[in-house]
């Protein structure tokens, strides 16, 4: 499933959702359904070694290893 921005109306807070394309999510903040999917620009893959080790920095922090091979994630 692709990671979606989306914006709450009632609350007014932003976030970004593992969906699908179809899908109307609650807001995760306050359970309005009144959310708008927000447009965003596609990514360009990180291919230098700073921009790898940023982000599996970040994964590190937020508790999910993504950005690391399964030789690397252990287990």
């Amino acid at each position: 499933m692709p990671l979606y921005g989306f914006h709450c109306k009632q609350c007014d807070k932003d976030c970004e959702l593992l969906v699908g394309f179809d899908d109307k999510p609650p807001c995760p903040a306050c359970g309005s359904r009144r959310m708008e999917r927000l447009v965003s620009r596609p990514a360009a893959p990180g291919k230098s070694k700073g921009l790898i080790k940023a982000a599996r920095a970040q994964a590190a922090r937020e508790g999910h290893f993504s950005n690391y091979s399964r030789n690397e994630r252990g287990g």
